[in-house]
């Protein structure tokens, strides 16, 4: 059902999802649909819950590696889905899968030395900047610079992002700001 939803947004746009489309899609009555949710509202978030799993966790490693890699796999994702998207800055991960996701943003910001006090706000502001990059892109904002100049100015986000992190580390040695680059003339 949240397949369908889905594929309706990637054809169609977001306002094409109804309980009606999805119902027609799945050749099922409306009304049988309310086995597996409240309202349209709970489908929507069943929807924010694929985008946000529709790719595996990144692999073990160093909490930087498995940020940029969730980022790379945000953005990628935001590709294959743009019109369905921006959904991810209108809806919060309420459903227990799709919340996985933000855990995993927590234990790489904790292994990075953020204070517990300081794990929600910190990501929020890195995953707005991360997702509002990735929605911006895919909505053709940015349509008129090279792709390359995309995966540049994409790098040099996650750099940006790399300090920010760091800059609020309570780890002994990394509490203090990291300088930024001097910019280019």
């Amino acid at each position: 059902m949240l397949a369908a939803g889905l594929a309706i947004a990637d054809e169609k746009g977001l306002d094409a999802v109804t309980m009606g489309a999805v119902a027609a899609r799945l050749g099922v009555t409306p009304m049988a649909l309310y086995r597996h949710v409240a309202n349209k509202a709970d489908l929507m978030d069943g929807i924010v819950e694929l985008l946000l799993t529709e790719f595996p966790p990144p692999p073990a490693g160093p909490w930087t590696d498995r940020l940029s890699g969730l980022a790379d796999a945000i953005r990628a994702s935001a590709r294959r889905h743009p019109s369905v998207f921006p959904l991810l800055l209108q809806r919060p991960a309420t459903t227990p899968r799709a919340r996985q996701a933000r855990h995993g943003v927590y234990a790489a910001l904790e292994e990075a030395g953020i204070d517990t006090a300081r794990l929600a706000q910190t990501e929020r502001l890195i995953s707005t900047a991360v997702l509002g990059f990735a929605v911006s892109e895919a909505a053709g904002r940015f349509r008129s610079h090279s792709r390359r100049q995309l995966d540049d100015d994409f790098a040099r986000l996650l750099e940006l992002l790399g300090r920010f992190i760091e800059s609020e580390s309570t780890r002994p040695g990394t509490d203090r700001p990291v300088p930024a680059r001097p910019s280019s003339p």
